[in-house]
């Protein structure tokens, strides 16, 4: 049985037309009307959501904390989330992104625009089905969010993990600084593109001896090329993952 979209929404309009055209589409649907319910339904091990979308002016525990919570819960972390909202600054959909959402929708919305999104962002986590990436010096696991260089741990921010995982998993392939912000910051983000560059920046100082596998396209993004051993020289026997 395919997992449903689970939709926490406290309009039931707004609810019944999400529902009403997601499953049109072909996809499984499941409502909730509080944060609470929304939580529970998300941690539920008989049918886990393929995706949240998630009002953020919810009765009771708020979207925000929902998204919070659902982040911190190992069922959910990687849990795909679009969120809803009649909040159109640019503070708050940046609040919302950096708490871990996938995407960000303002109401109102086109419901077309909206099924896109939920198409958009499921394809992306489809097409990720490698649980992890490694070669001579560097290993990153996806599912966990570990990352091991030289045989030490490498500890990371979400944004700077979910930055590296991006490049990783299109290794060789040059991603642009617009294609890394919609993938890692969500289509809604409209600040500086210096911001990525500082995050880069940041990544390879934290990777220390493997901050060379990011490669700077100049005037058009990075690219991830890895960190093969060199000629004759012999992996890290040390390998201290914990």
């Amino acid at each position: 049985m395919s997992r449903p979209v689970l939709i926490v929404e406290d309009d039931p309009d707004i609810a019944e037309a999400l529902r009403y055209n997601l499953e049109r589409e072909g996809l499984k649907t499941r409502l909730a009307a509080t944060g609470e319910q929304g939580l529970m339904a998300a941690l539920d091990g008989q049918r886990p959501p393929a995706l949240v979308i998630l009002d953020l002016m919810l009765p009771g525990m708020s979207g925000t904390e929902l998204c919070r919570r659902l982040r911190r819960e190992p069922a959910t972390r990687r849990t795909p989330i679009i969120m809803l909202t009649a909040r159109t600054g640019e503070a708050e959909r940046v609040a919302g992104l950096d708490l871990g959402a996938d995407d960000y929708i303002t109401k109102p919305f086109s419901v077309r625009e909206l099924v896109a999104r939920v198409r958009a962002v499921m394809r992306r986590v489809d097409e990720s089905t490698a649980t992890r990436y490694e070669d001579g010096r560097l290993m990153i696991d996806f599912g966990d969010m570990r990352v091991v260089c030289d045989g030490a741990p490498v500890k990371l921010t979400r944004k700077e993990f979910s930055l590296l995982a991006t490049l990783s998993r299109g290794a060789g392939r040059v991603a642009t600084r617009q294609q890394l912000l919609d993938h890692v910051w969500g289509y809604e983000y409209y600040g500086d593109t210096r911001t990525l560059d500082v995050h880069i920046r940041r990544l390879r100082q934290k990777l220390d001896q493997c901050g060379d596998c990011i490669e700077t396209v100049v005037g058009v993004g990075y690219r991830f090329v890895g960190c093969p051993l060199d000629a004759g020289q012999t992996p890290p026997t040390n390998s201290n993952t914990e």
